[in-house]
């Protein structure tokens, strides 16, 4: 998870998932408390490369700002479909079973369980 102070502040979750980073931007972060729930935009997927890219993006830029890692680790998939995805993060920082549940077009909650 990168934190991102672009035009505004919002986290970059990304999980990776058959080659690319599947990423969100959570405007709010993502919960550390059971039951919170969270918008997440689901973006374009990343390259694999970008998982450790902390820096600036210089202004003119598809995401121009400063973006630092906040969060690292591993996950394990517990479930998936086409309207939700549950998996076991393993962070530095956030751990447990989360869920990430598609409401319509790019919009996804985001929400530990």
């Amino acid at each position: 998870m990168q934190e991102h102070h672009a035009r505004h502040l919002h986290w970059d979750f990304r999980l990776e998932k058959d080659g690319v980073l599947k990423s969100w931007a959570v405007p709010k972060g993502v919960p550390e408390k059971k039951l919170i729930k969270r918008l997440a935009i689901q973006v374009e997927d990343h390259d694999l490369d970008y998982i450790d890219f902390e820096g600036e993006i210089e202004e003119g830029e598809y995401g121009a700002g400063t973006v630092t890692i906040w969060d690292k680790g591993s996950y394990e998939l517990e479930a998936e479909s086409a309207k939700t995805i549950v998996f076991d993060l393993k962070g530095d920082r956030l751990s447990g079973k989360y869920s990430l549940v598609h409401l319509k077009d790019k919009q996804w909650l985001l929400i530990k369980i």
